[in-house]
């Protein structure tokens, strides 16, 4: 009996220990599963759901992308944040949903936006799109969406399965090593396109001699340095352009021009030879210096002690600085006159030259045959050693070029160096709560340095740092995968990057602000959402006090807004009627910087998941039009100020635009010291 009772005790023990044993070993299959799975969390923002990027791929990308409905949100065992307040007029429209039970891994920062495109987007009965349909049924926009979906599906994949190879040799810091003077004949300088690599860019003392030829002038019927009136007889032009381009400043865009050196010895519209003097960063040209034949005034800025501009003789000059009286009064009181000798115009058609370009401390200087003739001063951007390379086009033909006294050294140009990888500049977790203002960066995957500069200028202001504001780049993919690579680095260790995957294009801008209000009204509830460029610098405080100026319970629509402009329909940016068939487009706010409040935003996002948001290529005009629509049946406050700067930037700006990263430093810097706004010195 006694045995019995202890093998029924242990028979029971061991029943216990049965579901006990079940249940270890379900959470360690479930701990190997999840130590398993891709470390970013796709949900919470615009990232995917928890099923995992596989999922994704398998079941959603087919029919691409698009953004959830308030259905499919209903369905979701996770909901996203509560919108709370912040949706404004929205309040009674939207589902509210309880705490999300995701906040740590949004903290993590999820890396793939969530903005998806269902198959319907891409048939031609969609009214997405403003463009008009093609034989095919689809139009412009559609078609581009789709291929760069479909592309980027794939580069996506071989990134996140690893069928990327990483160039091992690549080392961040490496100098290179470089020749101390580097000399071109004529035909090896046309054999190379016409420019001259300069490893390692300039140093002080560094100069470059050109020997050349100007052309005779040749007629042209459309010069663009002159005015032609309508039936008049063709211009005579002559003029040729040096350049010192930063050649590896930038990756797959046109290099800036550190300095652009144009001599007109024809054909300008002044009639008379002239020197023209500029830079130029993201085809914005800065303040032209024009050299006309007249000296520099004595009370201007000189450069290194030389005047901006020597003078030489004019057709209408009488080769005399002073008037007749007081050449009278002179010889009257015995004075005696100095002796002065007029120089012609330094290039001539056809005419032998010898040019010499030098990097003084203050600026450069341009000397013609042994003669000083202009000095050009530095402007904040860029550096000596940016100055990579030389070109030379136009009506010239080129002997021989000697580049002397270069630096042998240079760290290396690969645009990841920029990155800083510190702690310090990493952003801040997501706040629990809703935040004032959200700023959605738009930014191209090769674009290392300038996002590095906004993290370590406005993206420091405490209204940041305190989560108050939020702010992240918005980044499509890029044809390179090596690049596709670095940046999901990038966005692994800073945590601010939200990766739209598409192949990155112009006309499909449009998609990333789409992207950057839905993570504005779903992930971080913002009062306002505010969009801008990577080259604009944002006075966040400033633009949040402005936005705060209208009354909570008013739409706001605030920037640098145009009144009835109309389209380009010929030239670089031309709109077809087929794109844009109206006259006029609606009032916008220039795409470097503007905010709507969160009603707006959430209409675009609601708007854009039924299939009803019409799409153009310019997203600044986009955004206007989507405004415009709200404000027919709600009104909308419209807010204009120039201080939102499209072109520069002007004292006392909320933004400033085309400020390459030394300049983004040095505002903040301006910023920190001076306490109050203050341009850097302009291009």
């Amino acid at each position: 009996m006694m045995m019995k009772r202890v093998k029924f005790e242990c028979f029971q023990t061991l029943g216990r220990r049965r579901p006990i044993q079940a249940l270890i070993l379900t959470i360690m299959a479930y701990l190997v599963v999840m130590s398993l799975e891709f470390p970013f969390v796709f949900n919470g923002e615009l990232g995917f759901d928890q099923e995992g990027f596989d999922a994704i791929i398998s079941e959603r990308f087919p029919r691409p992308l698009a953004l959830e409905s308030e259905e499919e949100m209903a369905e979701r065992d996770a909901p996203i944040r509560p919108q709370m307040k912040s949706l404004r007029a929205y309040d009674s429209e939207s589902s509210s949903s309880g705490p999300s039970q995701l906040r740590m891994q949004e903290r993590r920062m999820p890396l793939l936006s969530r903005l998806m495109l269902e198959a319907s987007f891409f048939n031609g009965s969609s009214s997405s799109s403003s463009s008009r349909s093609g034989g095919d049924g689809f139009s412009d926009l559609q078609k581009s969406a789709r291929d760069a979906w479909e592309v980027g599906r794939r580069l996506w994949e071989e990134i996140e399965y690893g069928r990327v190879e990483e160039k091992k040799e690549i080392v961040v810091n490496r100098s290179e090593s470089c020749q101390h003077s580097i000399s071109l004949s004529g035909k090896e300088f046309r054999k190379r396109g016409r420019i001259m690599e300069i490893p390692c860019g300039l140093t002080l003392g560094s100069h470059i001699t050109v020997v050349g030829k100007p052309r005779l002038a040749h007629a042209e019927y459309d010069p663009k340095i002159s005015i032609v009136k309508s039936g008049s007889d063709a211009v005579m032009v002559s003029q040729f352009m040096m350049e010192l381009q930063g050649l590896k400043t930038v990756d797959g865009e046109d290099p800036p021009r550190i300095l652009h050196f144009n001599p007109r010895l024809k054909g300008d519209w002044s009639g008379k030879p002239v020197i023209e003097q500029n830079t130029c960063y993201r085809m914005q040209w800065g303040s032209a210096l024009r050299c006309e034949g007249w000296k520099s005034k004595a009370e201007e800025e000189t450069i290194d002690g030389q005047v901006k501009c020597e003078k030489w003789i004019r057709d209408d000059d009488n080769r005399s600085e002073e008037s007749k009286a007081t050449w009278w009064l002179s010889r009257l009181i015995g004075r005696t006159k100095k002796v002065t000798i007029d120089w012609p115009f330094p290039f001539v058609e056809d005419k032998l030259f010898v040019l010499t370009l030098s990097a003084g401390l203050e600026g450069y200087h341009v000397s013609v045959d042994g003669r000083h003739i202009t000095s050009f001063p530095y402007r904040t951007g860029f550096v000596l050693e940016d100055a990579t390379g030389l070109s030379l086009n136009g009506d010239i033909e080129v002997l021989s070029v000697l580049a002397a006294s270069l630096p042998t050294s240079h760290p290396s140009f690969a645009p990841q160096k920029h990155l800083e990888m510190s702690s310090k500049w990493q952003a801040p977790p997501l706040p629990d709560g809703p935040v004032d203002l959200f700023i959605g960066i738009l930014s191209a995957g090769n674009h290392f340095a300038e996002r590095m500069a906004i993290r370590r200028s406005w993206m420091q202001f405490r209204l940041i740092r305190s989560s108050k504001a939020v702010a992240r780049f918005f980044v499509a993919l890029n044809g390179r995968k090596e690049v596709n690579m670095e940046v999901k680095k990038e966005a692994e260790f800073f945590g601010d990057i939200v990766i739209v995957p598409f192949m990155d294009s112009y006309d499909l801008v449009v998609l990333k602000t789409v992207a950057i209000c839905k993570y504005g009204v779903n992930t971080v509830s913002a009062k306002y959402i505010m969009k801008c460029d990577d080259d604009t610098f944002v006075r966040v405080d400033a633009a949040l006090e402005e936005a705060k100026k209208v009354p909570e319970d008013k739409a706001l629509y605030a920037g640098n807004i145009n009144y009835y402009h109309k389209p380009l329909r010929y030239g670089k940016w031309a709109v077809t009627y087929e794109e844009w068939p109206e006259e006029d487009y609606p009032p916008y706010a220039n795409g470097p910087g503007y905010i709507v409040s969160s009603d707006i935003a959430q209409f675009i996002v609601s708007e854009f998941e039924k299939h009803k948001l019409r799409l153009f290529k310019m997203e600044d005009v986009s955004m206007g039009m989507w405004v415009e629509q709200f404000n027919s049946s709600r009104p909308v406050e419209y807010v204009h100020s120039l201080k939102y700067c499209q072109f520069g930037c002007i004292e006392d700006y909320f933004t400033a635009h085309y400020q390459s990263p030394r300049q983004m430093i040095c505002l903040w810097n301006k910023l920190r010291q001076v306490g109050k706004p203050q341009c850097c010195n302009m291009r």
